[in-house]
């Protein structure tokens, strides 16, 4: 928050987050954000989740193919423990507020808060000028995802701050510019416990991706038992001998940190903890060990996923009655945003 970024706002609490519907679901994209979606959820919160079917056409996709994955991505969140009764579970096209509140946004965001994003630089490349227009704004729908429902809080990783920066930028601009105090609530990061960012089983240096041609770099939401076991044991450590003893152990060797801290999350215990009890012991063992959690894990949420997605059907009707309540959340707040920003009302 800047000097000038004062807030006041007494409105309700409210976490928003939001997935693409864009290659298979991982372990990093579980243990990072559908479990503490769930956790979130359980503990009391107010949680509007969203797949955001937007923002996966600002790159070249397969438009045949996007309904499924969006079904695919709902089926996960709630095979991961999010339930459409306790929160609000919808797509984010089926709610009109996300468009018409970022175009609202384009108007009070400036040119030089975009060009300084990194994400688009990476995404981009070398030819920026070739990327698409909704490539380049995709921060300001990701502002209006988020403050279209007034949310207060939300649940990102590291490489997602400077976005959620660009919200708190946005919602106190258009505050100060209509003279409209405390309207939009400065949305606040949830980055807590561990598993806030899984590493590539391949290179511990990289994030975990969907995009990631290795398929062994991860391991998707759908794999089966015998598939996790056996990325897990074919994952890169290094020649540096048996596992640490301690926490500074982990210093330089990223591929065995990041196995320890993907135990540590499936088991809900520290780096401290896991290596109590394997410190000293060989990759022989612990890897072992390490498939054996995720397959008992991950086995009743693949499981589920699967049942889900074998009745489309279902995932449609939660998604609607998701949509709706979305909507009754969403069009008050739009219709406050017309009548500040001066637009004729019928």
């Amino acid at each position: 928050m800047t000097d000038e970024q004062t807030s006041t706002y007494a409105g309700p609490q409210r976490v928003f987050s939001g997935i693409q519907p864009t290659g298979n679901l991982h372990l990093g994209n579980y243990l990072g954000a559908l479990k503490k979606f769930a956790m979130l959820q359980d503990a009391g919160w107010d949680c509007v989740y969203c797949v955001v079917d937007l923002h996966a056409i600002t790159m070249p996709y397969d438009a045949s193919a996007l309904a499924s994955q969006t079904r695919q991505i709902a089926a996960a969140m709630m095979a991961s423990g999010v339930d459409p009764e306790k929160s609000v579970l919808f797509v984010q096209s089926s709610v009109r507020a996300h468009t018409e509140l970022t175009w609202v946004f384009d108007s009070v965001a400036r040119m030089g808060w975009l060009e300084k994003m990194i994400q688009f630089k990476e995404k981009s490349g070398k030819d920026a000028e070739r990327a698409s227009v909704g490539l380049f704004n995709y921060p300001v729908l990701q502002a209006a995802d988020i403050l279209a429902y007034k949310a207060t809080h939300v649940p990102v990783g590291e490489d997602q701050k400077q976005h959620l920066e660009l919200s708190r930028n946005i919602a106190d601009r258009f505050n100060r510019d209509f003279d409209a105090p405390d309207f939009f609530p400065l949305p606040e990061a949830l980055i807590e416990g561990p598993g806030a960012r899984i590493m590539s089983l391949k290179d511990g240096t990289k994030k975990m991706s969907k995009s990631d041609p290795a398929e062994n770099s991860r391991i998707n939401l759908i794999d089966d038992a015998d598939t996790i076991a056996r990325k897990i044991k074919k994952s890169k450590t290094d020649t540096l001998g048996d596992m640490p003893s301690d926490t500074d152990g982990l210093e330089g060797r990223p591929e065995v940190a990041n196995l320890v801290g993907i135990y540590g999350a499936l088991a809900d215990m520290s780096d401290e903890q896991v290596l109590a009890e394997y410190g000293g012991k060989g990759f022989g063992t612990f890897k072992p060990a390490l498939a054996e959690l995720a397959v008992d894990h991950l086995a009743p949420i693949t499981a589920r996923m699967r049942e889900l997605m074998d009745n489309p059907g279902d995932i449609d009707a939660a998604l609607r009655i998701g949509a709706d309540k979305a909507n009754a959340i969403a069009e008050p707040i739009m219709e406050e945003v017309r009548q500040i920003v001066g637009f004729w009302r019928p």
